[in-house]
């Protein structure tokens, strides 16, 4: 464990009992994997992420942000340091001839777009069936259904060694899935967003909801996932060629890559994440042998992994 004694001091003198020792992060992953985190420390405003973080960095302690706990795969071991889980939830309408929505990083951006659709707002109904946070979705330029953060970002609010800034989307850097924090061109923590919308209608956005939704569901499998575990190769689909290799439907352990959609495995009860592992390993070295493609990884590996 590498938090010490003073440094759990500190942070419950400031924070009281949003710090907890050992706790198991399965729960809060969406597939439902991971082992414990030597502190968690929970805030539910933007000012209190900002505050946590500053100390966290002064304390100099390895830290992770979990929001919707989507897109990452915490290892079997866990993580050795603090996650801050950011609940921070607070939403503001700007209504008008140009409408705008501002949300706190831990807004989950599926009820995002279901309140803009409740107003009559559209522009989000990409990210309807998206799971995961504004946080997130800023961080790794999220998008469904031909929609992206690129087209719906105005600003992001960061936490830099600069203290609070406001970053434009031009200086987001975004690319597909990408973005300078993803990338690791700047050290930043996403605290906010500026997103602009439409005018539209109430019956218009909700109908287009719903058929994002019934295609979601016809082509992305239930149960336990963390989302698309590759990003798709330029001109093709990671789903495609991991089906194309013949790999889908193979089980190690409890870890399965669906039989409905190759690029998403699921956990079919007390998975450990070493068995996922095992199976990302396998893909990238099949499709690699058959195709000569390097499937990059758009899950993030999070905590103590065995070599």
């Amino acid at each position: 464990m590498v938090n010490t004694a003073s440094s759990i001091e500190t942070l419950r003198q400031k924070f009281g009992d949003a710090v907890q020792e050992n706790v198991l992060l399965a729960p809060y992953t969406s597939a439902r994997i991971g082992g414990p985190a030597d502190m968690m420390l929970t805030v539910k405003t933007a000012d209190e992420l900002a505050d946590a973080m500053q100390l966290i960095w002064e304390l100099d302690l390895p830290y992770y942000i979990l929001g919707g706990g989507s897109n990452v795969l915490v290892s079997d071991k866990g993580f050795r340091g603090v996650v801050v889980l950011d609940r921070a939830k607070e939403v503001r309408f700007e209504l008008g001839d140009q409408p705008t929505v501002w949300c706190e990083a831990g807004v989950v951006i599926a009820n995002l777009a279901k309140r803009c659709a409740s107003k009559g707002l559209a522009g989000l109904e990409w990210s309807a069936t998206v799971p995961g946070t504004i946080g997130g979705a800023v961080f790794g330029n999220a998008g469904a259904f031909g929609g992206d953060m690129t087209a719906s970002l105005i600003w992001a609010e960061l936490l830099t060694s600069n203290g609070r800034e406001k970053f434009t989307l031009d200086q987001m850097g975004y690319g597909y899935r990408t973005s300078i924090l993803k990338r690791g061109e700047i050290n930043g923590i996403v605290l906010s967003a500026l997103l602009k919308l439409k005018n539209s209608s109430k019956e218009e956005v909700s109908v287009k909801i719903d058929q994002f939704s019934e295609r979601r569901k016809a082509t992305q499998p239930p149960g336990a996932s963390m989302g698309s575990m590759f990003k798709n190769p330029e001109g093709d689909h990671a789903g495609r060629l991991i089906e194309a290799a013949g790999l889908k439907g193979t089980r190690i352990g409890n870890a399965e890559i669906s039989t409905v959609h190759g690029n998403f495995f699921i956990n079919h009860g007390e998975t450990k994440a070493e068995d996922i592992r095992a199976l990302i390993v396998l893909v990238q070295k099949t499709v690699q042998e058959k195709f000569n493609v390097n499937l990059e990884l758009e899950v993030e590996l999070v905590g103590e992994w065995n070599k």
